[in-house]
């Protein structure tokens, strides 16, 4: 009886430690790394979504060799991912990555990135800047 506490006391503590790495990407593997990133992404804002998409890519990009890929992203928060796809940036725009020319800045690209999905996200055929013509209307009340 009383290995049952102690028992139960184990069971809990790895059961927290556990949980302390959900946000955490786990790069064991490729399929673990882009599962990880998937409810990453799932639960920051969309400003920081988009940030954090674009760094992952961007590292992705930058680091061709699959194990050093995911043992540079593995076990990193969003924000270090962040930090990390910035200082690639940098370095591909001093060094004159084609594609980065057109961006001042990464901020300036992100908010690019931003408006890109914001139009992607509105129907083809609506404008939602122009009210709806009350006149051609047809509404029966009965």
């Amino acid at each position: 009886m009383k290995k049952l506490p102690v028992l139960l006391l184990i069971v809990c503590c790895t059961s927290l430690f556990a949980c302390g790495k959900g946000q955490e990407i786990n790069g064991h593997n490729s399929r673990t790394a882009f599962r990880s990133v998937k409810a990453l992404k799932n639960r920051l804002s969309p400003d920081m979504r988009i940030e954090f998409e674009v760094s992952f890519w961007t590292l992705r990009d930058s680091i061709k060799d699959e194990k050093e890929f995911l043992n540079t992203v593995d076990g990193k928060k969003p924000e270090e991912i962040i930090i990390l796809g910035k200082e690639v940036y940098q370095q591909r725009k001093n060094s004159g990555f084609a594609g980065y020319e057109k961006y001042a800045n990464w901020d300036d690209m992100i908010a690019k990135f931003s408006k890109e999905r914001q139009d992607q996200d509105i129907p083809k055929g609506s404008n939602k800047a122009d009210p709806k013509d009350k006149a051609n209307e047809v509404l029966y009340k009965l």
